[in-house]
């Protein structure tokens, strides 16, 4: 084998000529741009809660391809305000609880943040599957083919007010032949794909968009929380076999479905941990703040040993001084909870056989987010839904802080794994978002999803 190669690589060098004084400022200036160009991107997520607003940090040098696994630079969170039932009802509020907590996560890090992509789990979260099949030639499905199918599939969506923030294969099929993960480099006669579209409320979205922006962040895009939640506490053979994930939020409760490794739904509920403690707020006549601290440390969702006799005490509400405690029995805190916590599994559950989506009856069931803390809570979501459940945690970021490592954290750690690892889906976040409203929204042919095809078709 013969090796060429230039031998002008190895001749000396001619000293280099010196440049004018305005050129050569001109080129360091391009120089920096250029620098400043490549410079590697930090990725920053915000989870916008009704409970906390949480903000995690990542650097390129945090993702490990060897062991799949990442390191946050930074993380920082407070206490949510301005947000209730998954929806944000004051942008001034929320838009400071957002810059605190990006603050703090910068502070940590010590890198600047200019923009965030957010998770959500409000917007009244929901989930169609279309399907579409295209002709093919005589020659290997490529990226055009896949790109054709998915325009197929995009026109049968007929969505009035609502936004995409997800564009999932969750299966594909060549000549019938399904269960195929990726086709390119297959030959048949046609190909078939079932998709998922994940949407949510264009004025939430917009009102998302809005309060971002008042916080001086730029706006990178939407995650819906229950899959950002599960891509980060489920393991690949859970996403096989078939998983119910439930992140229970305190101003939502909102569940994704997975089978053969894909999300086949999505669905939410404005019912989450939130609405527990204002419960046990007007049965025991305390305040917000005592019922949450009660619930804390004595509350559950199934019936225990001498609860009877146990008593627990509780701030009165109001300011009289001259009030005492609220003394209870402990039962008569299970009595508030356990109706409310079984109540919402038992929607969910009848919402899930609702939908027609294909779960197995051995799917596994997984519980993230606050709420889902609560002690009693796994043991009753386990009677309601007939099958074994576990705590989900963030799996893939082994140095987080004790804190900052529980059920609660799912949904922004999962941000960050989805940036890292994928899946890959038919149009990015951040392209999702760059989607300009309808010229004339009350034109019935002119449909949103419409738009997406024609923006995928000219783009991709």
């Amino acid at each position: 084998m013969t090796l060429a190669f230039d031998a002008s690589e190895f001749a000396p060098s001619a000293p280099p000529k010196e440049k004018p004084p305005a050129k050569a400022k001109r080129e360091d200036g391009r120089g920096s741009l250029k620098a400043a160009l490549n410079r590697p991107q930090v990725i920053a997520t915000v989870d916008l809660g009704a409970s906390k607003v949480a903000c995690f940090v990542m650097t390129p040098s945090g993702v490990n391809q060897q062991d799949r696994t990442l390191t946050a630079a930074g993380v920082g969170y407070v206490a949510s305000r301005g947000v209730r039932g998954g929806a944000i009802v004051n942008v001034e509020e929320a838009a400071q609880a957002i810059s605190q907590a990006v603050e703090r996560a910068e502070a940590v890090a010590g890198v600047r943040v200019s923009g965030v992509t957010v998770s959500t789990s409000g917007g009244s979260l929901a989930s169609s599957r279309v399907r579409a099949q295209i002709s093919l030639g005589a020659k290997p499905i490529s990226d055009h083919d896949l790109m054709r199918a998915n325009s197929a599939a995009l026109s049968q969506v007929r969505l009035s007010g609502r936004r995409a923030i997800h564009l999932l294969p969750v299966s594909w099929s060549v000549d019938g032949q399904g269960g195929v993960r990726d086709p390119r480099g297959m030959y048949g006669r046609c190909l078939g794909l079932e998709l998922l579209v994940v949407t949510i409320s264009e004025t939430a979205f917009q009102t998302l968009v809005h309060c971002v922006e008042c916080a001086h962040l730029s706006f990178e895009g939407v995650v819906a929380s229950p899959y950002a939640s599960a891509l980060a506490a489920l393991d690949d053979d859970e996403m096989d076999l078939g998983c119910i994930c439930i992140d229970m939020g305190g101003g939502s409760t909102s569940v994704a479905v997975f089978q053969q490794g894909s999300l086949i739904h999505i669905d939410s509920l404005p019912v989450g941990g939130a609405h527990v403690t204002a419960d046990i707020a007007r049965g025991l006549s305390t305040s917000i703040a005592g019922a949450e601290r009660i619930k804390t440390l004595h509350g559950s969702a199934i019936a225990s040993a001498n609860e009877d006799r146990e008593m627990i005490e509780a701030p009165p509400r109001g300011d009289d001084p001259g009030a005492g405690p609220v003394i209870a029995p402990r039962s008569l805190l299970k009595g508030i909870i356990a109706p409310r916590v079984e109540e919402t599994l038992e929607l969910l559950r009848d919402r899930l056989k609702a939908s027609g989506a294909p779960i197995d009856s051995d799917a596994g069931l997984v519980l993230m987010g606050g709420a889902a803390q609560l002690a009693g809570v796994r043991e009753v979501a386990v009677r309601v839904f007939d099958r074994p459940a576990r705590l989900g945690r963030p799996r893939r970021l082994p140095h987080l802080a004790d804190a900052a490592s529980g059920p609660a954290f799912c949904a922004a750690a999962g941000v960050l794994q989805r940036a890292a690892f994928g899946p890959r889906e038919v149009a990015s976040t951040r392209a999702l978002a760059g989607l300009k409203p309808l010229a004339d929204p009350a034109d019935p042919q002119a449909p949103l999803m419409v738009r997406i095809r024609d923006w995928l078709r000219d783009n991709l």
